[in-house]
Protein backbone atom coordinates (compact mmCIF):
# COMPACT_ATOMS: atom_id res chain seq x y z
CA UNK A 1 0.00 0.00 0.00
CA UNK A 2 2.72 2.32 0.01
CA UNK A 3 2.69 3.04 -3.79
CA UNK A 4 -0.61 4.95 -3.36
CA UNK A 5 -0.18 8.60 -4.62
CA UNK A 6 -1.92 11.34 -2.84
CA UNK A 7 -4.10 11.88 -6.32
CA UNK A 8 -5.29 8.01 -5.79
CA UNK A 9 -6.05 8.51 -2.36
CA UNK A 10 -8.54 11.83 -3.56
CA UNK A 11 -10.16 9.69 -5.80
CA UNK A 12 -10.79 7.21 -3.67
CA UNK A 13 -12.30 9.68 -0.93
CA UNK A 14 -14.17 11.32 -4.10
CA UNK A 15 -15.53 7.48 -4.74
CA UNK A 16 -16.58 7.19 -0.90
CA UNK A 17 -18.19 10.54 -0.56
CA UNK A 18 -19.89 10.85 -3.91
CA UNK A 19 -21.26 7.35 -2.82
CA UNK A 20 -22.60 8.42 0.54
CA UNK A 21 -24.63 11.03 -0.77
CA UNK A 22 -26.06 8.87 -3.42
CA UNK A 23 -27.29 7.02 -0.31
CA UNK A 24 -28.38 9.77 1.82
CA UNK A 25 -30.05 12.69 -0.68
CA UNK A 26 -33.63 12.24 -0.66
CA UNK A 27 -34.26 13.73 -3.94
CA UNK A 28 -33.58 11.69 -7.18
CA UNK A 29 -32.28 13.98 -9.38
CA UNK A 30 -29.17 15.35 -7.27
CA UNK A 31 -29.17 11.41 -5.74
CA UNK A 32 -28.65 10.47 -9.74
CA UNK A 33 -26.05 13.52 -10.26
CA UNK A 34 -24.57 12.06 -7.45
CA UNK A 35 -24.34 8.41 -9.08
CA UNK A 36 -22.65 9.73 -12.32
CA UNK A 37 -20.08 11.49 -10.14
CA UNK A 38 -19.50 7.81 -8.52
CA UNK A 39 -18.81 6.23 -11.92
CA UNK A 40 -17.13 9.19 -12.98
CA UNK A 41 -14.21 8.84 -10.26
CA UNK A 42 -14.23 4.91 -10.23
CA UNK A 43 -13.32 5.15 -14.06
CA UNK A 44 -10.42 8.64 -13.32
CA UNK A 45 -9.42 5.45 -10.74
CA UNK A 46 -9.04 2.63 -13.69
CA UNK A 47 -7.00 5.14 -15.31
CA UNK A 48 -4.92 5.80 -12.65
CA UNK A 49 -4.21 2.19 -12.56
CA UNK A 50 -3.45 2.33 -15.60
CA UNK A 51 -6.25 0.59 -17.25
CA UNK A 52 -7.77 2.59 -19.77
CA UNK A 53 -9.68 0.09 -21.56
CA UNK A 54 -11.47 -0.69 -18.01
CA UNK A 55 -11.98 3.17 -17.58
CA UNK A 56 -13.85 3.87 -20.50
CA UNK A 57 -16.07 0.82 -20.12
CA UNK A 58 -16.42 2.35 -16.38
CA UNK A 59 -17.26 6.04 -17.46
CA UNK A 60 -19.39 4.89 -20.54
CA UNK A 61 -21.68 2.50 -18.56
CA UNK A 62 -21.43 4.00 -14.93
CA UNK A 63 -20.79 7.69 -15.77
CA UNK A 64 -22.88 8.17 -18.68
CA UNK A 65 -25.53 5.28 -19.56
CA UNK A 66 -26.89 4.07 -16.22
CA UNK A 67 -27.44 7.50 -14.99
CA UNK A 68 -29.41 8.57 -18.32
CA UNK A 69 -31.59 5.30 -18.09
CA UNK A 70 -32.42 6.55 -14.52
CA UNK A 71 -33.09 10.23 -16.06
CA UNK A 72 -35.17 8.14 -18.99
CA UNK A 73 -37.14 6.48 -16.34
CA UNK A 74 -37.58 9.31 -13.93
CA UNK A 75 -39.16 11.25 -16.81
CA UNK A 76 -41.36 8.83 -17.97
CA UNK A 77 -42.83 8.08 -14.04
CA UNK A 78 -42.98 11.79 -13.34
CA UNK A 79 -45.30 11.89 -17.43
CA UNK A 80 -47.54 9.26 -15.72
CA UNK A 81 -48.31 10.73 -12.12
CA UNK A 82 -49.27 13.76 -14.44
CA UNK A 83 -51.86 11.58 -16.73
CA UNK A 84 -53.08 10.04 -13.70
CA UNK A 85 -53.63 13.74 -11.83
CA UNK A 86 -55.50 15.20 -14.75
CA UNK A 87 -57.97 12.22 -15.29
CA UNK A 88 -58.99 12.47 -11.82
Amino acid sequence: MGNISILNTLVIIGIVIAGFLTVIIDDILPCIIAYSAVGTFIALEFLLLRAPDVAIAEGAVGAVLTPVIFLIALHKVKGKKEKKEEKK
